[in-house]
């Protein structure tokens, strides 16, 4: 890793508008436990950082009362109205103390799951590489395309072989990372993560994200059902 510093940034500013619950969906509890404080702790406590940015809703009444807010680690400022505004905004709000080479890894507030194997081969993986990566997994479905519809028909089987589920973290050098995602909103770009902002930038400099297997228990938690299975996943670590 040379001299450069690790930054984690967990955006937070979302509503989880899929939950229909009471509260955005890193407040809910997992064994007592807010989601964000288990998401939080376990990547954190995986490798040696040395900051946190967490972007929040301005709404946010819930983070004075979590586990994070108390830990010196970690600072927060004010999210945006999308992902890639939200860690736009924490890049910005690094401006300062990091450095350009520092390298940056974004997770999402909703995968508590990750597992601390899979942390140290991302980062000991991109450690020399010119851009940096994600972790992901092959998709292992069989794929099929359809016209969207209430009754949508099979089109076509999909090639799965080449196709990978993209997961967080997500780590690209600070400047690189902070570039590609105003380059990628000024466009009009679609962001969905941070990957697709540097394969934006990669189009035309011919660099692009490499690609770290990863564990595919890794899930966000994103409906109701999810919950109960990340409860299980982390009781088995």
């Amino acid at each position: 890793m040379s001299n450069s510093k690790l930054w984690l940034v967990v955006p937070a500013a979302g509503i989880g508008q899929r939950m229909q619950a009471e509260c955005p969906k890193q407040y809910l509890r997992i064994d007592s436990r807010f989601i964000l404080d288990i998401t939080l702790s376990r990547v954190l406590d995986s490798a040696d950082f040395t900051g946190c940015m967490v972007p929040l809703n301005p709404a946010d009444t819930w983070w004075p009362t979590t586990e994070a807010s108390q830990d010196a680690r970690i600072q927060t400022c004010e999210g945006g109205a999308e992902r890639a505004d939200s860690v736009l905004a924490a890049l910005h709000a690094l401006a300062g103390q990091a450095s350009d080479d520092d390298w940056v890894l974004v997770h999402d507030a909703a995968r508590p799951c990750v597992h601390p194997d899979d942390l140290t081969n991302l980062i000991a993986t991109l450690a020399g590489h010119p851009v940096g990566g994600l972790l992901a997994a092959p998709v292992a479905d069989t794929l099929k395309k359809a016209e969207p519809g209430d009754q949508p028909e099979v089109q076509a089987t999909v090639d799965r072989r080449p196709l990978w589920r993209a997961l967080t973290p997500q780590m690209f050098r600070y400047s690189a990372l902070r570039t590609a995602l105003e380059k990628a909103l000024a466009a009009g770009q679609p962001v969905t993560d941070e990957s697709s902002a540097l394969e934006f930038s990669g189009a035309v400099s011919g660099t692009m994200p490499l690609l770290v297997e990863g564990r595919p228990d890794n899930i966000k938690v994103t409906v109701p059902a999810d919950l109960d299975l990340a409860g299980f996943i982390l009781s088995r670590f």
